[in-house]
């Protein structure tokens, strides 16, 4: 049966291309989207360019016919429709004055003067699905079509490989162990755990690179810094992260998992270390949690941006001996450096190292923006915790840091670990675990 979805702001705000996602149904946007569409398009965030772009979006199809009357939304789809709501039929302490209720408002006229047999509510606003349900009206959740269903399934970078206790033992000798496709799907840069099919405490840690080289054996990664890893998940994150060849590395974990401290010292090791691999330091994070632009803040851009960076810095003192002295020298000679996300559009920032912290904060355009600028010779790191996401916009599966594990997985120039285990302090990890 044809269906009637009526979209709710977050929608759009969440998705600027959702349009094209609802198949052969037709589309209501509610009037007052329209109008709190408008009341964001000056925002200099991802939900701001969404905004913009959804009014393009929005005039392209007015060109093509009438908005009110239904314009075709191309081969194959429905039609999208711009409608308001009426009063009659509506509950007699239904607050008109709520933009939810007036979206809500649209719906239930639909229904009853167009006399559309199901018409359901798409929103991401959990109470406002509960408003639609408790009179009558179907809602639903917007997942993007290009994003995981749940946190669950997102790629983690360590898959477990069942294999003959044999193999195990061979793989160990020293002998040419090859993952067979049929049996495990694998991406290139994945880690492998071989588990003995008899004995399931007897295992080996591997590197897969692709199907017709070996699997290559894992060993623990130590000193990167003077930092060493403290379970295999962390060897994995310091592999990739020195390893010149993966440009694009993701680090996904729970407070005190090490993504960040792991990051900032195989930066260090490499920018100045013997090797000298970059020439310097960068890092950046969201300011998303305030709400607002850098350019609120007073001071030089080093000095609005040090609210934001203090874990950053943080990490640097530790790793730098305590030593405040040293992290500003690094600071002045321009060795280490700050960036904020708001400014990075335009650059081209080559033979660096960067770090982008708190990336689960970003939306996927935001994040598209920070990966363009990557140029020659540049590493760049991902890190966030997807259940800690203060963008009201995204949640843990279409944020922007989700979005590129997803998508980069299938590239060898790219690698993802997810970290399991607090290795901060054990307060930190019992408290990440019950409350």
């Amino acid at each position: 049966m044809k269906k009637t979805f009526v979209l709710d702001t977050c929608v759009f705000l969440s998705d600027p291309n959702c349009l094209k996602q609802f198949e052969e149904n037709d589309i209501v946007v509610p009037l007052k989207v329209l109008d709190e569409i408008d009341k964001n398009k000056a925002r200099q965030d991802g939900a701001g360019f969404n905004a913009r772009y959804v009014i393009r979006i929005l005039d392209i199809y007015r060109t093509k016919g009438s908005l009110f009357k239904g314009v075709s939304l191309g081969e194959g789809k429905g039609k999208l429709f711009v409608q308001h709501y009426e009063t009659e039929g509506l509950p007699h302490d239904f607050d008109l004055s709520v933009p939810d209720n007036q979206i809500i408002a649209t719906a239930l006229t639909e229904k009853a003067k167009y006399k559309r047999k199901k018409v359901v509510v798409v929103s991401q606003d959990i109470n406002m699905r509960v408003k639609c349900d408790s009179l009558g009206l179907l809602c639903e959740d917007y997942v993007a079509h290009d994003t995981v269903e749940n946190k669950d399934e997102v790629f983690t970078g360590l898959s477990k490989y069942l294999v003959d206790e044999q193999v195990v033992d061979n793989f160990y000798a020293g002998e040419d162990i090859f993952a067979d496709k049929e049996e495990i799907k694998l991406q290139p840069n994945q880690y492998v755990m071989l588990v003995s099919n008899s004995n399931d405490k007897k295992t080996a840690l591997a590197r897969f690179y692709k199907y017709s080289d070996p699997l290559v054996k894992m060993y623990k990664m130590d000193d990167v810094w003077g930092i060493d890893a403290r379970n295999k998940e962390q060897s994995f994150a310091l592999e990739l992260l020195m390893d010149p060849d993966v440009e694009v590395v993701s680090l996904i974990g729970q407070a005190g998992s090490g993504k960040t401290l792991l990051a900032v010292a195989a930066g260090l090791e490499q920018v100045l270390g013997d090797d000298n691999e970059y020439k310097k330091l960068i890092v950046s994070r969201p300011i998303q949690p305030l709400g607002k632009d850098i350019g609120f803040l007073p001071g030089t851009l080093e000095e609005k941006m040090d609210p934001w960076l203090m874990p950053i810095k943080d990490n640097l003192e530790f790793l730098l001996g305590n030593d405040r002295d040293t992290v500003k020298m690094y600071f002045e000679k321009g060795v280490i450096e700050i960036e904020a996300i708001t400014y990075i559009r335009g650059r081209s920032i080559t033979n660096a190292f960067i770090i982008i912290d708190e990336a689960q904060n970003l939306t996927r355009h935001e994040l598209k923006t920070i990966l363009t600028r990557v140029g020659e010779g540049t590493k760049i790191i991902l890190t966030g915790d997807i259940e800690q996401i203060d963008n009201i916009y995204i949640d843990e599966t279409s944020n922007g840091l989700t979005y590129a594990v997803e998508k980069f997985k299938e590239h060898d120039i790219s690698g993802h670990i997810t970290l399991q285990k607090g290795e901060r302090s054990k307060v930190a990890t019992l408290a990440a675990k019950i409350l």
